[in-house]
């Protein structure tokens, strides 16, 4: 194919047309590790609550990718200089930084992978690609890692105002219909700056700061911490690793090949060899759907019941509150499960439990918000801002859950 052919636009329902304006940057889309990123979901388990919410990992990486160039252009225009070679790398970085996710998103890194996270994978994929394109991502690959000596482009990548967070919350707010979660995304890339090699946003823009740090936040308690979607997700989680349990224990199960590979086999950081990795890529949420089907009618109490919970959507109970669940409540709840379903105190555990989620929309001790004031000094955003409720937003809530089987509400008295 020749090069003109790979300069395409496409339709996004939030930007209009996205364009690709350079022949690597088509050849990495049509990759199969990239396509693969249609098969997993942007919002985990959230459909189960905001039926919209079906959008994917692809939709998003290449929405973060639009606004990256609508920013290079900004700050162009500004008078920041940015190379032809920086400008794609910045490109390639931002389209590939989720690349590493396990199916829904987050529930792999905390079941059947042990103690893997989506960014150590990404970087896999990444070195990955670029054997494949002979050194193209070198530079892409050296600003993700912030290794690269102009830092503001690391900031844009990955900071606490990077175009990861401005795509995700403007597009999960428009899937999902949580209209709270709206941000002004033209706007803040319309302020920003940099300074000292600091990316920052001009004093007139302060305004859409705070309010992309309050729909941060609505985002988080009716969005990603929903409790609803949070019990679906734990369930989820529960499911991956009680089939792991059971096969490591020589149960055979029904998957696809990828699925079986990492129920099999105990896999972490030091693992992830190339095979493995091409494993991981042949791994998606249709995988872990249909085996979810299957193992319904599986005869282990656990994996088909919390399977049966999954697909039928009747989740488990789960309280949220301020205060820590006592271990009686949680031994009481249990206890009457055991009784009732003859159980062992660890089957019985995959169906009560307890934990706690967090929600911090702005992080004091990380690279701070930088506003650049009219007398082009630099101040952290809740030092600038007038507003007192960015003080609040600064600091962790942590709420707590109990997570319980609804047969035991009919006695409980919760």
């Amino acid at each position: 194919m020749n090069n003109i052919n790979k300069l395409k636009i496409f339709n996004d329902p939030i930007y209009g047309f996205v364009s690709i304006t350079n022949p690597l940057i088509y050849d990495l889309i049509q990759h199969p590790y990239f396509q693969r990123l249609r098969r997993i979901s942007q919002m985990g388990m959230s459909y189960l609550v905001y039926p919209g919410a079906h959008h994917t990992r692809f939709h998003h990486a290449l929405g973060c990718m639009h606004i990256m160039q609508k920013t290079v252009q900004v700050l162009r225009f500004k008078g920041v200089e940015i190379s032809e070679a920086e400008e794609n790398a910045l490109y390639i970085a931002i389209l590939l930084h989720d690349i590493g996710h396990g199916p829904f998103s987050h529930a792999m890194e905390h079941s059947i992978v042990e103690d893997v996270n989506h960014e150590s994978i990404s970087l896999l994929f990444m070195d990955k690609l670029n054997r494949e394109f002979n050194g193209e991502l070198d530079l892409a690959i050296k600003i993700f890692k912030g290794e690269y000596h102009r830092k503001f482009m690391l900031h844009l990548i990955s900071s606490q105002l990077d175009m990861d967070r401005m795509d995700y919350l403007k597009r999960d707010s428009f899937y999902s219909g949580v209209a709270e979660g709206n941000i002004n995304s033209e706007r803040l890339i319309q302020m920003l700056d940099v300074q000292n090699d600091m990316l920052v946003i001009e004093e007139k823009g302060i305004y859409s700061v705070e309010k992309f740090l309050v729909a941060r936040r609505l985002m988080y308690w009716q969005a990603y911490l929903h409790k609803t979607s949070l019990a679906a997700e734990l369930v989820l989680t529960k499911i991956l690793k009680r089939a792991k349990e059971l096969t490591q224990h020589g149960r055979i199960l029904t998957a696809s090949s990828p699925l079986q590979f990492f129920l099999q086999n105990k896999i972490s950081q030091e693992d992830f060899n190339d095979k493995v990795l091409y494993t991981f890529s042949m791994l998606d949420d249709f995988d872990v759907i249909s085996a979810i089907k299957e193992w319904r009618f599986e005869d282990d109490f656990v994996l088909s019941n919390l399977c049966r919970m999954l697909i039928d959507r009747d989740l488990p109970k789960i309280r949220l509150q301020s205060e820590k669940v006592s271990k009686d409540e949680v031994k009481k709840l249990k206890d009457e499960f055991i009784l009732k379903y003859k159980l062992t105190e660890k089957e019985a555990d995959y169906f009560v439990f307890k934990g706690k989620i967090k929600n911090q929309a702005y992080n004091k001790t990380g690279e701070p918000i930088h506003i650049l004031k009219k007398d082009r000094s630099v101040e952290d955003v809740v030092e600038a801002s007038d507003q007192l409720n960015l003080k609040a937003l600064s600091k962790p809530v942590t709420k707590y859950y109990l997570c319980f089987p609804k047969v035991l509400l009919e006695k409980a008295v919760i």
